[in-house]
């Protein structure tokens, strides 16, 4: 199950984890029946069993903190397949840890708009005070830090998730401060989304089941409050200014409910009829056309000049 040798740089980019699978921990937690249970409960949602396989290995992660051989293992016999077949899932996609993580995962979007704004210099400065770098983990087992290729969140920049949970709008500081708190067990709110709980935790929700402790719990997590402001600003701005956007067009409906032009789009279909004429370039003709001269084959290149040429019929050239 070991890939080949290569750079963190390397694995960050393509997605691919080419690092060695590290001897599994003496005090790994075991993958228990219940494990194998829950592991089948999944594989019973999916009509072709093998689409189980991505939450399945969030199951696995949820359990020993990363994919395991172990896992591994539980994987290919569950589902029929080899370990070679689910290695190669393993460790194509960043979210499947192939070496052991820490209590929290804390990841740094240093793409285009947050590394201008900062994103770089916040991953620079955690992994000094960590004394680690790009997926690797702190010595006291506390933080496992990453950096991501893009958060899907550039209104919000520079941003940093921890255990995929958002905190928005950071700087040096403020991420430096946020990771002191963690290593010292505390876990502030997101700014957006649930209250956190660990990497194993998120881990379990992503495989399909809760991973709060009561129904009370799960319920501020659904119910938690967030800070929208950077993504309504424009919807703000616009009330402010009594501004909107231009009313849609309704086309008539036909008798059949459908609008016009969809209607004769339908028939025009049935009865085989030509595609409408294309644009007007401004000229008289029609953007549909070919430009005088410029018949396809003339020049030598497609089809109709390859079979001139093939022929050995290709036209001489003057002069």
């Amino acid at each position: 199950m070991s890939a080949l040798p290569g750079s963190a740089e390397g694995t960050a980019v393509t997605g691919l984890d080419s690092s060695p699978v590290e001897p599994t921990p003496v005090d790994l937690p075991p993958l228990t029946e219940q494990t194998r249970l829950e592991a089948r409960e999944i594989i019973a949602r999916y009509p072709v069993a093998r689409s189980a396989l991505l939450p399945m290995l969030h199951l696995v992660q949820s359990v020993q903190g990363y994919v395991t051989p172990e896992g591994v293992a539980l994987c290919s016999e569950e589902l029929g397949l080899t370990k070679a077949e689910v290695g190669a899932v393993a460790t194509f996609y960043t979210m499947y840890k192939r070496r052991p993580t820490g209590r929290h995962l804390v990841s740094v979007c240093t793409n285009t708009l947050c590394s201008v704004l900062g994103g770089q210099r916040i991953m620079d400065a955690l992994s000094a005070d960590l004394g680690v770098h790009h997926d690797e983990t702190a010595a006291d087992g506390s933080i496992t830090l990453e950096h991501a290729e893009c958060l899907a969140a550039c209104d919000y920049a520079p941003v940093v998730t921890v255990d995929y949970e958002f905190y928005d709008q950071q700087d040096v500081e403020s991420a430096r401060e946020l990771v002191a708190a963690l290593r010292r067990g505390e876990k502030p709110l997101p700014t957006r989304g649930a209250p956190l709980t660990d990497f194993r935790g998120i881990s379990r929700q992503l495989a399909g089941f809760s991973q709060h402790a009561d129904e009370a719990a799960a319920r501020a997590a659904v119910d938690s409050v967030d800070q929208l402001g950077p993504t309504l600003i424009g919807l703000r701005l616009a009330d402010q200014r009594g501004e909107s956007a231009p009313a849609m067009h309704q086309a008539a409906s036909s008798s059949s409910g459908a609008p016009e032009a969809e209607a004769a789009g339908v028939e025009s279909a049935q009865r085989g009829a030509p595609e409408p004429a294309g644009r007007d370039t401004g000229d008289g003709r029609e953007g549909a056309d070919t430009p005088a001269g410029h018949e396809p084959g003339t020049s030598g290149q497609g089809p109709t000049g390859a079979r001139r040429t093939i022929e050995g019929r290709a036209p001489r050239r003057k002069g």
